[in-house]
């Protein structure tokens, strides 16, 4: 109640749309749900009658809204009208899937290592473990183990809760952030995507490589999952690291992966352990077994 009250008085909505927005709330919808529905019926109603579903279908026929963005929006006017008793033919934009754009890791590392302590270190979590940034903005400093050097996050979207590893590069650029709350990112997520958007256009222009400006927080999971499936073509797996509930989310990566490693030839680096130390130092690279002959294990992973 606390966290919604101010916006919606600050936004000085109709009783109507006030009304609406409680009544999602006792339905259980997400607070960032119920806060972007704000933002679209608010810009919305600021030159149409929402009660006129006619004049709707003009405003949303005129924007320059993308047809992605209007679908949205339908949604949104649908369970408005649905809340005020109101019957209404809703348009049908189609809607194109394209594949997700996914950087190359060194321009991930190079926009991790251009940005500021904040933003590098969100980018840092992202990619390490390929979870939501709505999942992020809820990490608390108790849900990082450093001995085991874990992270432990808590879901949304309807994801699975799950535990990941990060590295003790990533728990050191956290202890670099002021420890003022029990988050530890910065809790608001369009501040953060501002931030990033600011850095990212600065270090694009500077390096003179616009590919930067296409990175995401959710470009990050995306990266995630394909290098995952690339690593272990265990399409479980990637399912596990990225909380999905149903395996037909997942799937999208597999294509990716064919796509963006798509070779003539397979090139492989090799490498032989013969201590147990070795072998562990090389599954932690990322290499796969291959066999053992004469007490050394020989080692591959692709370049």
């Amino acid at each position: 109640m606390t966290t919604l009250t101010p916006l919606l008085t600050n936004t000085r909505l109709g009783q109507d749309i006030t009304n609406f927005l409680l009544e999602q709330r006792k339905e259980g919808k997400a607070s960032e749900t119920i806060r972007s529905r704000i933002q679209s019926l608010k810009q919305v109603s600021q030159t149409t009658d929402l009660n006129n579903s006619d004049e709707v279908r003009t405003y949303l026929a005129n924007s320059k809204w993308c047809n992605k963005t209007k679908t949205k929006f339908i949604d949104t006017y649908s369970a408005y009208l649905r809340f005020k008793h109101i019957e209404w033919k809703q348009p049908k934009y189609l809607t194109e899937s394209k594949m997700p754009f996914i950087p190359t890791e060194t321009e991930i590392d190079l926009l991790i290592s251009g940005t500021g302590k904040l933003i590098s270190s969100v980018l840092q979590m992202l990619k390490e473990t390929g979870m939501r940034i709505g999942e992020l903005v809820q990490l608390k400093w108790i849900d990082i183990d450093e001995e085991r050097k874990v992270v432990s996050i808590t879901p949304e979207k309807g994801s699975n809760p799950r535990i990941l590893p990060i590295s003790q590069k990533l728990i050191g650029m956290m202890h670099r952030l002021p420890k003022k709350r029990q988050t530890i990112f910065q809790p608001r997520k369009n501040m953060l995507r501002d931030y990033l958007s600011t850095q990212r256009k600065a270090l694009s222009e500077k390096l003179n490589n616009p590919r930067l400006k296409q990175i995401t927080f959710h470009t990050l999971r995306h990266w995630k999952g394909t290098t995952e499936y690339h690593r272990t073509k265990d399409i479980i797996h990637v399912k596990t690291v990225l909380g999905h509930k149903s395996i037909t989310s997942t799937l999208i990566y597999i294509n990716l992966e064919s796509a963006l490693y798509l070779q003539t030839e397979e090139n492989f680096t090799c490498k032989i352990a013969k201590t147990p130390e070795e072998i562990i130092t090389l599954n932690e690279a990322g290499f796969t077994y291959i066999q053992t002959v004469e007490g050394m294990h020989f080692y591959k992973k692709r370049k």
